[in-house]
């Protein structure tokens, strides 16, 4: 039978989703999905509602089963609820939500009877509604409201079929047995995409493999680079990210300092892609050999690291697709390809991809076949070079097909760009993204940008990943510092966002010489081959390593979202609560934003957040420093020296009775 004439309930401002269902908002396993709209029906009865969701079948076969979860009341016709899921994939979710009789029937009989008002009819009614029900109960339950009919039929024991009728028991089982063919869904099916932990909690190291080989002068391999994985593991990362790893073109190749002229033995920017030994699939001769490749891949592994790689849609000069597919490019009416350019920058040295071209099928099928190459040789993440100089509907056709074909490829998009940009692409399937924290420097700065990253639609699609420095940025915050600067921008990092990544070692040995007049590193890896002391101990690599084990050992620092400022009454102190999913791991972090001179002043601490009680004594434990204090009032008084530690990473612990 068609109900739609029987509908009485509206379901509005459903949230989260993202352009009207068109994208699917992000999760990763386990963590929370919480659902909220306005939900109302005409007149003055009760409704009720839940969150129906289920994974989506992978080609053809009978679809999975939807499975519910609630929706509670909280003001204003304003529910909200939440579920979890625990394996990665594509799902989908909307709202299911009824007029609940049998809840209005219970409200009135209840008014009613406290009235001292006649209620044998009510019974009556009620009655009725449980025979309804009858062909819908579970076996157990039958034998239950069979009772309770005869009850509620009965013109004795009133006081008692009211108090049965009233009962939880039976409001959850009139609930169970309710008729849900005039249940009114609505007319959205939301997407959801949930995916691998790793995309909401990692934290990356970039190196040149080039640069690792111990003797000076000496080109690097993928062997000398296998050699220095301890060392990196030591500080905690788990995820090795490596500049372009294939060959080098040497038409217009650049010299040191990107000169337009380079010298014979320059090795060339490794984001010059191609040349006669090969492209995109090829490996560049000096590192090594495909076996060796996947020798890192595997010693990487067994370290808890993973290798990404650089995926750089663009091409050298002298690149196999310029001379095999022409019509890739752009050419210009000299007879000559189009280089890259931002002006007045010139990047003679590589070619862009023409996305307009006619033959643009080929050209989408053969750059994902280099993606499922990669996949193919053990690589399951890729940071992506400028995505947002490509087209935007190649990146959601290409993220689709391969998470239709797998479930655990992430994809960071490396663009410092306008933030619509930005945002199209964590729309479009990117599961991380590079972001502004390069440049924020102020407490006004960082609560704004958090704010707008964590507490708005950005929290649903946009993942963020915190870089202090990157082989192209060398931040003023860096720049001709001292060592407490590099402290202060990597926890910041790492503790504000739950992904974050350093390009090293310039940042742990605290290198930051700048070329005159540029937010960049003088004399740059991208044109040399450096030569590097990795065992060197510096402060910074040492508080490197604990702050990444303070990371793994404490969930509230494994979520962004979870980020509430505090009051503080000094602007050179920023202060933050996390709190994880379940409310069991509590912290309290104050960073100082002076890297040289001493600020102390009171925090206020959100008792209420951490279900602590005013005056009721707590303990605090510096997990920075190994101290301990005892606390009991909202406002707390903190001190921070630049030359010691300039954080604090409180851990909330009850005392013990």
């Amino acid at each position: 039978m068609n109900w739609e004439g029987h509908r009485r309930v509206s379901i509005d401002n459903v949230m989260p989703q993202i352009d009207c269902g068109h994208y699917p908002i992000k999760r990763t396993i386990n963590e929370e999905v919480k659902v909220e709209a306005d939900i109302f029906a005409d007149g003055h009865d009760k409704v009720d509602a839940v969150i129906v969701y289920r994974q989506k079948q992978k080609g053809r076969g009978k679809e999975k089963k939807w499975q519910e979860s609630p929706l509670t009341f909280s003001e204003n016709d304003h529910w909200s609820g939440s579920f979890k899921v625990d394996d990665t994939g594509d799902y989908e979710y909307t709202i299911e939500a009824w007029v609940d009789h049998f809840a209005t029937w219970q409200y009135g009989l209840k008014k009613k009877y406290d009235d001292s008002q006649p209620i044998q009819t009510e019974l009556l009614i009620g009655a009725e509604m449980m025979e309804d029900a009858l062909t819908r109960a579970s076996t157990p339950d039958k034998k239950k409201i069979k009772a309770w009919i005869k009850l509620l039929r009965s013109e004795k024991n009133e006081n008692e079929a009211v108090t049965e009728a009233l009962s939880k028991e039976a409001k959850e089982i009139m609930y169970a047995s309710r008729d849900r063919e005039k249940a009114h869904r609505f007319d959205k099916i939301l997407p959801l995409r949930v995916e691998r932990k790793r995309a909401l909690f990692s934290a990356w190291y970039e190196f040149f493999p080039r640069s690792t080989s111990p003797n000076e002068g000496e080109h690097g391999t993928f062997k000398t680079s296998e050699a220095i994985l301890p060392e990196i593991a030591k500080m905690g990362f788990d995820v090795i990210y490596l500049p372009p790893i294939h060959p080098i073109g040497k038409a217009h190749r650049k010299g040191v300092n990107n000169a337009t002229q380079a010298q014979p033995d320059d090795p060339g920017s490794p984001w010059a892609i191609g040349s006669e030994e090969g492209g995109h699939k090829a490996i560049h001769p000096e590192l090594g050999s495909l076996e060796d490749f996947q020798s890192l891949v595997r010693r990487a592994k067994e370290l808890d690291m993973e290798i990404a790689i650089d995926f750089a849609i663009q091409c050298s000069p002298d690149h196999p697709y310029v001379k095999e597919h022409p019509q890739w490019f752009k050419w210009r009416p000299d007879g000559t390809v189009q280089y890259a350019e931002n002006p007045p920058k010139k990047y003679q040295d590589v070619l862009p991809v023409n996305f307009e071209t006619e033959d643009w099928e080929n050209l989408w099928k053969e750059l994902k076949s280099i993606v499922d190459y990669w996949i193919d040789k053990g690589v399951k993440i890729f940071r992506v070079d400028n995505p947002h100089t490509k087209s935007f509907i190649f990146w959601e056709w290409l993220i689709g097909e391969i998470n239709k074909e797998h479930d655990d490829i992430i994809f960071l998009a490396e663009a410092f760009t306008r933030p619509r940009v930005m945002e199209k692409l964590g729309k479009v399937g990117f599961n991380q993204s590079y972001t502004y924290f390069t440049w924020r420097n102020s407490k006004e700065e960082f609560e704004e940008y958090l704010t707008q990253l964590t507490k708005t639609e950005m929290r649903e699609y946009y993942r963020p990943n915190f870089w202090p420095n990157t082989p192209d940025i060398l931040p003023i915050s860096l720049e001709d510092k001292e060592e407490p600067s590099f402290i202060i921008r990597l926890i910041l990092a790492a503790t504000l966002s739950s992904n974050w990544g350093i390009y090293g070692p310039l940042f742990e040995l605290g290198l930051n010489e700048a070329y005159p007049g540029k937010e960049e590193y003088t004399r740059s890896e991208k044109y040399e081959v450096k030569h590097w002391d990795w065992s060197k101990t510096t402060k910074i690599k040492e508080v490197i390593a604990k702050i990444n084990k303070i990371r793994k050992e404490n969930e509230a620092l494994q979520s962004t979202w979870n980020i509430e400022f505090c009051e503080t009454d000094n602007d050179h102190l920023l202060c933050y609560s996390k709190i994880d999913q379940e409310a069991n791991n509590k912290l309290v972090i104050v960073v100082s934003l002076d890297p040289q001179y001493s600020q102390s002043g009171w925090v206020k601490v959100p008792l209420k957040r951490l279900k602590l009680e005013e005056h009721q004594p707590f303990e605090v434990h510096d997990l920075l420093a190994d101290s301990r204090y005892t606390w009991q009032n909202e406002w707390n008084y903190v001190a921070l020296h630049p030359q010691s530690i300039p954080a604090h990473i409180f851990r909330i612990e009850r005392i013990k009775a």
